[in-house]
This record gives structure tokens, sequence and C-alpha cells, in this order.
């Protein structure tokens, strides 16, 4: 987007791109359908993301998701506003994005695309007054392509095998600049307790997740779909929680997930209910009498975490098991004790610090000429269509300075 942005512009432009091929992320990105932004409005939308949604405003104001889906149909590519405002190219092709994109700059005669071309350094010129202006980049071929500006959009270190390895931020480091400690986000979380074999793959719909410490304030509180992996959860509710929860267990503290099975019925009502299914089903064997309430997959978490003999007959279950039974309906317990790694992570939280960028032109406070966007930003959202929203917005951003 700053390449195409910067061309329109009538500046020549050289792409540098370290991959055999350009686009890899953006072609996997919302499993291969691209979630390319979300029509809700500004108030809203500023509430999935961080870490300071008002360094956004600006650039929103000028290129919001209006203007970014005018882009790609003015392009040729069809899109579709789905549930949860997202919206998709109607082909359901990531392609066809990545296509509009590229297409362009490999026929526009401003721009020059080189792959394979790895930098290495950035070059920074000392000025008499004590300033510093961008000179240009050194590649690890040895070549120095001289520049009066140089837009870093890198990415993070989420889908390293795409090219994010992080090297946007040893150049911004370089530069001078402050770097956030950088943890993986929107991505599957990892629990102490050893999860039964038979549960992995399994998705639980409709429920609600909330995690917090052992004692203190609830850190995430959603509702929706959750997927249990070999090791801890995952799906749509887990890696949103990420997000909140991430840097905590980064730093080696232990969170509780708390999984309520039955969100739409009170504690009370459920209660009354377990009752009178105890009292008409006297005869069955716990294990067996389970699917009453439970899926097959879960139950074996079920009995291991009620400690109640799988065989006892259900006219014996006395009140304080059956207060533990109401229990893991409503309050399912996992220790969190991390996260998985960059490998399976949607986006990187942390990066280029905002205090030192201008929010207008994306341009570093410290390198005249210098620009960061996207990704290498300390910039995430949720999932939805806003992390690439903010990346498509930083980068028109940086392509329009002057």
């Amino acid at each position: 987007m700053a390449a195409t942005v910067a061309a329109e512009q009538g500046r020549q432009v050289v792409l540098l791109e370290k991959m055999d091929q350009p686009g890899r992320k953006l072609r996997i990105t919302g499993k291969g359908r691209c979630n390319l932004t979300n029509t809700s409005t500004l108030k809203d939308f500023m509430t999935h993301v961080g870490s300071d949604a008002r360094f956004l405003r600006n650039c929103f104001a000028r290129f919001f998701n209006t203007e970014l889906m005018d882009f790609f149909e003015q392009r040729g590519v069809p899109l579709t506003v789905e549930r949860g405002n997202r919206v998709f190219p109607t082909s359901g092709k990531a392609l066809d994005i990545f296509l509009a994109l590229v297409e362009w700059l490999e026929r526009n005669e401003r721009v020059e695309m080189r792959k394979n071309s790895v930098v290495k350094s950035l070059v920074i010129v000392d000025e008499e007054d004590g300033s510093r202006r961008i000179g240009g980049v050194r590649l690890l071929n040895g070549e120095t392509i001289f520049a009066p500006k140089v837009i870093v959009a890198t990415g993070g270190m989420s889908y390293p095998t795409t090219g994010s390895t992080g090297a946007g931020y040893q150049l911004a480091k370089e530069a001078g600049h402050t770097v956030v400690d950088t943890v993986p986000s929107l991505v599957p979380l990892v629990c102490e307790e050893r999860l039964p074999e038979d549960l992995e793959a399994f998705t639980l719909k409709n429920v609600r997740l909330w995690i917090a410490p052992k004692e203190g304030k609830k850190l995430y509180d959603g509702f929706g779909e959750l997927t249990f992996t070999s090791d801890g959860i995952g799906g749509p509710l887990a890696l949103s929680a990420s997000r909140m929860v991430s840097r905590v267990l980064h730093r080696g503290e232990k969170l509780v997930a708390h999984i309520d099975l039955k969100p739409a019925v009170e504690a009370a009502e459920l209660d009354r209910r377990l009752i009178g299914d105890l009292n008409g089903n006297g005869t069955r064997v716990l294990n067996d009498a389970l699917r009453l309430w439970l899926p097959a997959e879960i139950i074996p978490l079920a009995l291991k975490s009620m400690h109640i003999e799988y065989y006892k007959r259900l006219n014996q279950i006395n009140a304080a098991e059956r207060k533990r039974l109401l229990g893991f309906l409503k309050d399912c317990q996992l220790t969190l004790t991390g996260t998985r790694d960059y490998t399976e992570a949607v986006v990187t939280q942390g990066g280029v610090s905002l205090k030192e960028i201008d929010p207008k032109t994306m341009e570093s406070k410290l390198v005249n000429g210098l620009h960061f966007a996207g990704e290498v930003l300390d910039l995430d959202g949720d999932t939805g269509g806003y992390n690439l929203q903010m990346a498509f917005s930083t980068g028109w951003a940086a392509g329009q300075a002057k």
C-alpha cells in the first residue's frame, strides 16, 4: 500500500522484498480469505485496537474502511460484508487482494520491485545542526540504495516463514528508536493441565470464557466459540483473549481460564434442572448419564475435574458432588501458563514506540525521512479485519507523506 500510494504521488519507488515472492502473509491472512477490514463505526473500531488507539485518529480520518473498500473495488475486486461487519473479497480469495496490489506495482514504470533483496542496515546522515536524516539503505549483498525517504513496512514476528522475522525492529533500534517488547498475540493459549487426547480439536460453541489471576480482576470476558488443542485452548475466543493476557503470561505469571458451558442458564436454575435429572435417572451410571448435559468429547475432562467415580449411579450422587458437577458446567477451570509461539500467532504485540512516530505521516521523530508502517509499529487489534485496516491505513499515510 505504501509503495502504491507513493507511486501515485509521482515518486520513483524501489520496493525491496526479502523473499522470492512478495505478499506471502497477505495471501494466507484470514485463512486464505483475507478479512480486509471491518465496517464498524470509528468509535466502535477504536475499542478493538491498541496500544494507543488515539494514534490512529489522523490517518483513519483520511483513509478508513470506506476508502479502503473503494480502493480495492476500483481495482476490480468486489467485496462482501459478512457476519460481524467483516469485509472479504467476494471470491473468498486473499489472492485477489494480493494481485490487485502487486500487478499494479509491476505495471507501473515508477516502481521497481526487487525480490530476494535483504536490507542489512539503514544509511543515516548526521546534519550540521545536530539533526539526522535518512540517506538510504544497505543491502546484504553490499549494495547501497540512496533515497531521501525510506518506509520500513516489514511486519512483526508472526508467521516467520512468510518473511516476518522481526528485522524491522533491529532497523528501528539502529535509528535510535525504542521498541516495546514483543509477544505473540491472537494466538492459542497453553494450559498446565494435561488434557484428554479425545478433546483435541473439539469445538465448543456459544460458551463464555473469562480469564483472571487466581486472585484479582478479570483480564478478559467474552462469548463465542472455543476449540481445545493438544495443550490448551484456541479458536476465536482464546485468540481474542490472548491480546489481553499474552504479555502477563510471558512474564511468567499464571492465570485461570474459566469456561461457562451453559451461559444461557443461571446457576440456580441449572441446579434445579440437575436435581430433576438426577432424580429422574437415578439408576443410570454417571459416565453414561453425563451425556444429558455434555458432549461426549468433554466427559473425560469432566470426570477428571469433578473427582466423582465414573461408575456411580445418579441416585448415589450427594449434594457436594452435585455442586461439583454444577461447578464444572458453569465454571470449568484451566490453569494458563503461556501461549503458542510466533509460528501460530496472527499478529505481534509490541513494536516501534508510537511516542516516537508522527501520527500524520508515520515519520520518525528521530530521523527525518524515515517512516514506519504496519505491524512493525506498536499496534495490534482483535480479529475481525482490524489489523489489516491498521496496516493499510498506516501504509497509506506513509506513502502520502511529502
